[in-house]
């Protein structure tokens, strides 16, 4: 009967080594699945960031005529306004200048109202 119990005790040693290579072998392939599974997750983030940078790019190109296009038109509606004002000065600056005049050289002397008159003695 000590054989047969010694027998089964070592079956059991035998089948919890077995366990623990199995278990071992369980531990191992998450590790190698997990790291796989970071190398594709980063690769498909690489594949997304590059694609959204062309469609980045891309907008970029066709908006950027835009800006410029838009740009010269602000400048030329600026010039044309510019010269509309010159023009306007130009017409009715003479008009100003003899208002200006007029009233400068216009002068009516009179009292300062808290002047008192002198009594009369």
């Amino acid at each position: 009967m000590a054989a047969q119990q010694s027998q089964g005790i070592q079956t059991l040693l035998e089948a919890e080594k077995e366990a623990a290579k199995i278990v071992q072998q369980a531990r191992q392939y998450r590790i190698q699945r997990l790291k796989d599974a970071r190398a594709e997750a980063s690769k498909e983030i690489e594949e997304y960031k590059r694609s959204k940078e062309q469609e980045f790019k891309a907008f970029e190109a066709s908006h950027a005529g835009t800006t410029s296009t838009t740009q010269a038109a602000l400048d030329k509606e600026t010039e044309t306004k510019l010269q509309e004002i010159d023009a306007v000065f130009e017409k009715k600056k003479h008009v100003v200048i003899n208002n200006l005049l007029s009233r400068a050289i216009l002068v009516e002397p009179e009292l300062h109202r808290n002047l008192k008159k002198p009594a009369a003695a």
